[in-house]
C-alpha cells in the first residue's frame, strides 16, 4: 500500500504545473513512507501502524485533486503535519489525526464518519482542530473578535494536550510554506504565531517548536531586522568563531576521557529571534551577545553533570553571575540544565550547557518528551492529561482558566493568560521547596491563590524569606513564601483588587465579593419576606411556630416553585407571591365587616369623595376621600391595602408597608381601578454599588433610557467596603414599569442590588 501511494503522489507532481517556488519553504520533503519509518522506531503494535496506514489512505483519497498555494497536492501538508507529530513520538491516534486534521473542513466527510472509522479518540482530536480551523476562515482583525478567535484556540486545545501538539505541527508546516501567501496574511499568521503559538511551545517546554516558530515569524514581520542578525552571525562565525569552539571543544575533551566521565558534546546556535530579543528589545549591542554560538554537554547522571562542570571551571575562567542551576531548579515547562559563560584564551566567551541526555530530550521537545507515547495496555489518554497537569502546574491553571472563562470577556481572558501564564517570570518557593512561577510584581496575595483558592481567601499575612510581610510585598525570584491563614479570617475585602495582579487572584477575589454580597442581601430578603409574613398571618390571628407550618407544606412550596422555606421568604419578599396571596391560597382570610368599620371610625359625610382616585375600597366608601400613602408610595400593580382614618379619609398603603403592618381594626381591602390610563407616580428605590467614577451619571444615563424622571437623588459613601447607596425617587406608570427600570440599572456596572424602599 505505501509503494501504491507513493506512485500516486509521483503521479500527481508530474501532472501539476511548474511553479517558481522553493518547494516545502526550503525544507526536506517528506513521503508516508519517511511518517512510516520514523513511528517504528517507537511503535510496533500492528494495529496501531495500520490505524496509521488508513488514516493516510483515507486523507490521501478524501484530499485527491486539491493543491496548495505553493503548488504542492493537498496531501503533501498532512504528511509534513504526521512526520513533524512523529518526529515528537507522538502516538498513533495523534498521528492519524495528523493525517486526518483537514478532511472535515475540506472535504464531505462527517465527523460522525471519522468516529465509524477511526474511533471515538481520534474523532475527539480532528473534532477539535477542525472547530478551530474554522474559527480562521473569517477574515475579521477587530480586537475583540481576534481576541474570541484566540480563546476559542485555547479552549479547544486545553480539553486535550495532543490536540496541541498536532496544532503546533500544522502551525509550523504552514509557517514553512507561507511565501506562497499575500504579504498581508503572512504577517497576519507570523503575528498569531508569536502571540498565540509561539508562547504554548515555550511553556510546554518544546524548544525546537517554539525557536523555529518565533525565527519563521520574524522573518515575515521583521525581514530588515532578521536579515541583519543572519548576516551578523555568519560574520561571526567566519571570523574564527568556529575554529575556536572546536579548540575549546578538545581541551574539555581532552579532560573528560582522561577523567573516564562518559560524554558526548554538540554546539549550537542561538535562535535569530533569541538575538532580536536582546539586541531590540532589551537594547543590547551584537558584540555584548556572548552565548551565539554555545556547546552542550550531554552525559549520564546529575552526579556527572557537576562533577564535568567542575572540570570546565578549573580549565577556564567563569564569567560572574552567569551561572545557573536549573538541575536543582527546574524552569516551569521541566527544563534542566546546568548554564555558565566562560571566557577562553582568545578573548572569546561561551555559554556551557551541561546535561543529562533526558534532560536533553526534555529540553527539545518538552511534553512530548516526557510523556512520549509508550506502547503498552495501561495507556490511557484521559490518565495522561491528568499526569501532564499534575506534573505542570501551570497547565492546571491554563485549562482551570479555560474553563472559568466563560465568566468573563474573550479580551480578559487573553490578557489573563498572556499575564498570568505566558507572561510568568518570577519563581517563588514554597517552604516544602515547590517552585510557583508568577508574572512580575505578584505578592504574596497572588502566590497564596495559586497554591488554592482557601489558602488566598482565609490569608491574613504571610512570612517571606523568614520574616513576617503584607500581603502587598512584591516577590522577588528565589524568594521563600509562606502564607499565614486564620479559619476566622474575614475573606477578601475590595482593596485586595488592588493587591493582587495576576487576573486568576483577582477573578477569586470578585467572586467572593460577589458571594459574600448575594449572602448578604439574601439573609436581608429572607428577614424581610419573614417580617411582612408574619405580620400578615397575625392579622389573621396565626402567629409564628403555625405560619411556619403552614408555609413548610409541600402544597404551598411546589405551588410557588421553591425548594426551602428561606426561599419562600425570599420570593415574599420581593413580592411574588405576597403574604396576602399565600394567605388566600391557604384558605385562611378571615371575615371582616367592612362596611360597619368604615361608619364606625369615620361617620358618613365625614370627607368627600375623590372620584379621581385610581383606587376603589371594598364594601363602598362613597363619602370618604382617598388618597396614596407618602411613606411607602403605592403603585399600580402593588399589592395594597387601605387605612381608614379618623376624619381624614381612607389613605392607601403598600400592604407591607411598616406603617400599617401592625394594624388589625383599620385595615380595609383596596384594589386597583381598571383601565387606568396613562398616569406616573413616584416610588423609591435605592441603588447599591461599588464605588467609582462616573457611577452616578452611568446610573442616570441608563434611567434616560426608560424614560424614567427623577423628582429626588441623594448618594452616599459607606467607608468601610467602600460601597455607594444612591436613593432615587423616580415617577412610573406601574408596579411592572418599576420591575423593568430595576432589572435595567442591575445592568448598570459595579451595581449588585436595586431596592425599593419605604420613606
Amino acid at each position: 500500500m505505501p509503494s501504491q501511494s507513493k506512485e500516486k503522489d509521483e503521479k500527481a507532481k508530474k501532472s501539476e504545473p511548474v511553479k517558481e517556488l522553493v518547494p516545502n519553504g526550503g525544507y526536506p520533503m517528506h513521503s508516508f513512507d519517511d511518517v512510516l519509518e520514523l513511528a517504528h522506531t517507537y511503535i510496533s503494535k500492528p494495529e496501531s501502524l495500520k490505524l496509521i496506514e488508513q488514516a493516510f489512505h483515507y486523507a490521501d483519497d478524501k484530499h485527491k485533486g486539491q493543491m496548495r498555494k505553493s503548488g504542492e497536492p493537498y496531501i503533501q501538508h498532512p504528511i509534513e503535519v504526521a512526520y513533524i507529530c512523529a518526529e515528537l513520538n507522538a502516538g498513533p491516534s495523534t498521528i492519524a489525526a495528523a493525517f486526518l486534521h483537514d478532511v472535515v473542513e475540506d472535504t464531505d466527510t462527517s465527523i460522525e464518519t471519522i468516529t465509524e472509522l477511526f474511533g471515538e479518540d481520534v474523532s475527539k482530536i480532528v473534532d477539535a482542530l477542525t472547530k478551530i480551523q474554522r474559527l480562521k476562515l473569517s477574515k475579521r482583525t477587530d480586537v475583540d473578535f481576534e481576541a474570541e478567535d484566540h480563546r476559542k484556540i485555547f479552549l479547544g486545545m486545553a480539553k486535550d494536550v495532543r490536540v496541541i501538539i498536532v496544532k503546533l505541527a500544522d502551525r509550523m508546516h504552514n509557517m514553512r510554506t507561507i511565501d506562497s501567501l499575500s504579504e498581508v496574511r503572512q504577517k497576519a499568521l507570523g503575528k498569531e504565531t508569536l502571540e498565540v503559538f509561539a508562547p504554548i511551545a515555550h511553556r510546554l517546554g518544546i524548544h525546537k517548536v517554539q525557536s523555529e516558530l518565533e525565527d519563521l515569524s520574524l522573518r515575515v514581520l521583521e525581514p530588515q531586522a532578521y536579515n541583519r542578525i543572519v548576516g551578523l552571525v555568519e560574520k561571526r562565525v567566519e571570523a574564527g568563531n568556529t575554529r575556536s569552539l572546536e579548540e575549546f571543544q578538545k581541551r574539555i575533551a581532552d579532560v573528560l576521557y582522561k577523567k573516564k566521565v562518559p560524554f558526548r558534546m554538540e554546539s549550537r546556535q542561538k535562535s535569530i529571534y533569541s538575538i532580536y530579543r536582546k539586541m531590540y528589545l532589551k537594547d543590547h549591542a551584537f558584540k555584548d551577545i556572548y552565548d551565539v554560538l554555545a556547546l552542550r554537554i550531554i552525559t549520564d547522571t546529575e552526579a556527572d553533570c557537576y562533577l564535568v562542570l567542575g572540570f570546565v571551571h578549573q580549565l577556564f575562567k567563569p564569567i560572574p553571575g552567569r551561572f545557573k542551576d536549573y538541575i536543582a531548579v527546574p524552569k516551569t515547562n521541566m527544563y534542566q540544565s546546568l548554564h555558565t559563560s566562560i571566557m577562553v584564551g582568545d578573548g572569546q566567551i561561551y555559554e556551557v550547557q551541561i546535561r543529562t541526555e533526558e534532560m536533553d530530550q526534555v529540553a527539545e521537545s518538552g511534553i512530548a518528551a516526557h510523556w512520549k507515547y509508550k506502547e503498552g495496555n495501561n495507556y490511557n489518554p484521559r490518565e495522561e492529561q491528568k499526569e501532564i497537569e499534575n506534573q505542570l502546574h501551570w497547565f492546571r491553571d491554563f485549562v482551570s482558566m479555560s474553563d472559568e472563562s466563560q465568566d468573563s470577556s474573550a479580551k480578559e481572558y487573553m490578557d489573563a493568560l498572556t499575564n498570568d501564564v505566558f507572561g510568568a517570570s518570577v519563581y517563588v518557593f514554597t517552604p516544602k521547596g515547590k517552585v510557583v512561577d508568577l508574572p512580575t510584581g505578584s505578592t504574596p496575595l497572588d502566590f497564596a491563590y495559586k497554591i488554592h483558592t482557601k489558602v488566598g481567601d482565609s490569608a491574613v499575612g504571610a512570612i517571606v524569606n523568614g520574616n513576617g510581610a503584607p500581603l502587598n510585598t512584591v516577590l522577588k525570584t528565589g524568594d521563600v513564601c509562606e502564607i499565614r491563614t486564620s479559619k476566622t479570617a474575614p475573606g477578601p475585602n475590595e482593596s485586595w483588587l488592588n493587591i493582587a495582579k495576576t487576573a486568576s487572584a483577582k477573578g477569586h477575589i470578585k467572586r467572593f465579593l460577589q458571594k459574600r454580597d448575594a449572602d448578604i442581601m439574601r439573609e436581608e430578603k429572607i428577614r424581610a419576606g419573614k417580617v411582612s409574613c408574619l405580620d400578615a398571618f397575625k392579622m389573621q390571628d396565626i402567629d409564628e411556630v403555625e405560619m411556619e407550618k403552614y408555609l413548610s407544606e409541600k402544597r404551598v412550596l411546589d405551588e410557588y416553585h421553591a425548594e426551602t422555606l428561606d426561599d419562600l421568604y425570599v420570593m415574599m419578599s420581593n413580592k411574588n407571591p405576597t403574604p396576602g396571596n399565600v394567605i388566600i391560597f391557604l384558605g385562611l382570610r378571615k371575615k371582616v365587616d367592612q362596611v360597619s368599620l368604615m361608619k364606625k371610625l369615620a361617620p358618613k359625610g365625614a370627607m368627600k369623595k375623590d372620584d379621581s382616585n385610581p383606587v376603589e375600597i371594598a364594601g363602598g366608601a362613597s363619602n370618604l376621600a382617598i388618597s396614596l400613602a407618602h411613606c411607602c408610595k403605592p403603585v399600580p400593580g402593588d399589592d395594597i391595602v387601605g387605612y381608614i382614618t379618623k376624619g381624614k379619609g381612607i389613605v392607601v398603603h403598600r400592604a407591607k408597608c411598616p406603617n400599617v403592618i401592625h394594624e388589625k381594626k383599620r385595615l380595609i381591602d383596596a384594589t386597583w381601578k381598571e383601565n387606568l390610563g396613562l398616569s406616573y407616580y413616584p416610588a423609591s428605590i435605592e441603588v447599591y454599588a461599588n464605588d467609582r467614577s462616573n457611577l452616578i451619571a452611568d446610573i442616570l444615563s441608563a434611567l434616560a433610557t426608560k424614560n424614567a424622571a427623577v423628582s429626588d437623588l441623594r448618594a452616599h459613601l459607606i467607608n468601610g467596603n467602600l460601597n455607594s447607596v444612591i436613593s432615587l425617587v423616580i415617577r412610573v406608570s406601574d408596579a411592572h414599569s418599576l420591575d423593568d427600570i430595576k432589572a435595567c440599572l442591575m445592568g448598570v456596572k459595579g451595581v449588585y442590588s436595586v431596592e425599593r424602599i419605604f420613606k
